[in-house]
Parts: C-alpha cells; sequence; structure tokens
C-alpha cells in the first residue's frame, strides 16, 4: 500500500463573501504530492499549477502567503485537466491520502464535484491527518500546530521554502517518517464530503482510546437528537449499551450537546455530538464517546448544573 501525502492552495473570492460563489467558496490554483511506499519512503512526486476559472485575480491573503502570480496562474492547464492527470498519478494500486489538517481531502472533493469529475475514491473516505496525529503524539490531541512549527519541533532542515503545495506536501511526509508514527497510526480520519445517506451507511468508527459515530443527514436538530442511534451510548471497551446518568443537554455552544453515562464494568462514559449544518438548514451528526474518570464525569455535572442555573435567571429576568 502506498501514501499520498499531498496539499492543495486555493484561492477564494477576491470581491469577498458577497461575490463568492457558494459552490466553491475556495478554488483549488495548485496541487502538490508526494507518493510514499509502505515504509513511507518517497517514490514519486506531482506538482502543478492550475488555472482558476471561477476567481480570476487573487485574494489578497493570497497574495502574501503564496509565491504564485496572476500571469503563472492564466498559463496554466483548468482543474479538470490537472485533477485527472492527478487521479491517474496516484494510482490504481491502494493508496491512503495523508494531509495537514482536515481540509485538503473535503476541497478536492469539492472541487471534483464542481467540475464534474467522477469521485473514485471509497465511501467512506478514511484518510490521514498528520496534524491530528502528531498532536495526539505529543501534545493533547487537541492541540493543532503549524506544519512549520511541527518540522522547528521535530528537528527537519527547512532546506526549501513553505507554503508551496509541493513543498508543503514534502514536508508533511518528512514529519510521517520522522515522528512516532506507529503508535498513532490507528487514529484515522473520515471525511466528510459524502455523508452517510441511509441508515445502512452510517459510520462507526473505533478507535484505541474512543469510538466515532457519523450519522445520515436529518432535516434539523430535533430529528436528529430524537433519533435512537444518535442518542445511543455505548461502553467503547465492552461495547455494550449502558445507561445514561445525565441525558444529553446542550453545552450552549451552537450545536454541541454532552451526555454521561456509566458502564458497571468500564465506569464512566462521556458522550458528545456535534450536529454540522448544511447549507439547506439540514444537520448530520458527529458523536464521540470515550471512557472518563470520576473528576471529568462531576465537571460534566456541574457544566449541566451552571447551565441550568444561568436559564432559569435567564426566564426569571425577563
Amino acid at each position: 500500500m502506498n501514501y499520498i501525502v499531498f496539499d492543495l492552495e486555493w484561492n477564494q473570492s477576491p470581491g469577498g463573501k458577497a461575490k463568492e460563489n457558494p459552490k466553491l467558496p475556495f478554488e483549488i490554483i495548485e496541487i502538490g504530492a508526494v507518493k510514499l511506499n509502505e515504509n513511507r519512503e518517497q517514490i514519486d512526486s506531482f506538482q502543478e499549477i492550475v488555472r482558476p476559472l471561477v476567481y480570476h485575480h487573487l485574494h489578497f491573503r493570497m497574495k502574501e502567503v503564496v509565491p504564485v502570480t496572476e500571469e503563472e496562474l492564466m498559463r496554466a492547464r483548468t482543474f479538470s485537466r490537472v485533477a485527472r492527470d492527478f487521479l491517474k498519478w496516484c494510482g490504481d494500486e491502494e493508496f491512503t491520502f495523508v494531509t495537514w489538517g482536515n481540509l485538503d481531502v473535503m476541497e478536492l472533493q469539492r472541487n471534483m464535484d464542481y467540475y464534474r469529475i467522477p469521485n473514485p475514491f471509497p465511501k467512506p473516505l478514511i484518510y490521514i491527518d498528520l496534524q491530528k496525529l502528531y498532536s495526539i503524539r505529543y501534545s493533547d490531541g487537541k492541540k493543532r500546530l503549524a506544519l512549520e512549527q511541527a518540522v522547528d519541533e521535530i528537528g527537519i532542515p527547512k532546506d526549501i521554502p513553505f507554503h508551496r503545495a509541493l513543498d508543503d506536501a514534502y514536508y508533511t511526509a518528512q514529519v510521517m517518517h520522522a515522528m512516532d508514527y506507529e503508535a498513532v497510526k490507528e487514529y484515522t480520519s473520515v471525511d466528510y464530503f459524502r455523508l452517510p445517506l441511509t441508515k445502512s451507511e452510517e459510520i462507526y468508527l473505533t478507535f484505541p482510546t474512543y469510538s466515532k459515530y457519523v450519522s445520515r443527514v436529518f432535516a434539523n436538530k430535533n430529528r436528529a437528537m430524537q433519533d435512537k442511534s444518535v442518542a445511543a451510548i455505548s461502553c467503547p471497551k465492552c461495547k455494550l449499551p449502558v445507561w445514561k446518568k445525565i441525558r444529553w443537554f446542550s453545552t450552549g455552544t451552537s450545536g454541541v450537546y454532552l451526555g454521561l453515562a456509566k458502564c458497571p464494568r468500564h465506569g464512566y462514559i462521556k458522550g458528545k455530538i456535534r450536529l454540522k449544518k448544511l447549507p439547506d438548514d439540514s444537520v448530520y451528526a458527529v458523536k464521540t464517546i470515550k471512557n472518563v474518570d470520576s473528576e471529568t464525569a462531576e465537571e460534566i455535572r456541574k457544566k449541566r448544573l451552571a447551565l441550568r442555573e444561568k436559564r432559569r435567571r435567564d426566564r426569571h429576568s425577563k
């Protein structure tokens, strides 16, 4: 199996949100990638600039960051041609995408969808977000470092510039090779661009310290939270359903809910649901379940009590 470590540079509407194409908020202007073998050794590379057809002028932020001119862009081939060559370059052999962050896989597919390029990737599309894995291995699993910070931290020589697609793909591959990847390789990521359409397509993933569930799309948040699969909590260790000690409650952050349960064998279990809104106001749920200690369970209880008290004061003031 190969790894395709890739990076994208993209442009956005230079006229701001008002002049943005909602079907293509970010238009790819460069694809860079390195191909690694199963030993994470580089065996090939791909790089090409892409001529924009939606946003013909660079956003001012892009001019500051990416060292490419509008003249170079206008001489380049269009996305349809470049993307087809990139997919062909990826090869017929089984491969896994590797990116620094969780945006590139989605934006590649969004651009493909806009230009009606058939999507050949498996569904669900499992990939490696190396930025997340680096945080799990060397930090708290939540903090996200910029690529250059990780390169500095791990001691990789900076012999080429950053902020070109191939260069950033190269550095990502170098981090993957240098870090303790084997210790965290099980923490893969799942893409949300093509969501489950039916209950049978819903995604269940199990990792060493937590489990994840991605639902099908619901018309609104009430229907999502009333669904048994969304609301259920099972122990990540023994997989058995457990009784909830604290039912799902809104945290005050839009679309985020917490719950608490207890397994007779494995103790407290924290549940977190994020309801993610789509452009048509429908929603899908991403639920994570993990075993926690009694201190974390108590923090959840206190959070629920504080939110109840705040709502009571708000009602009283009205």
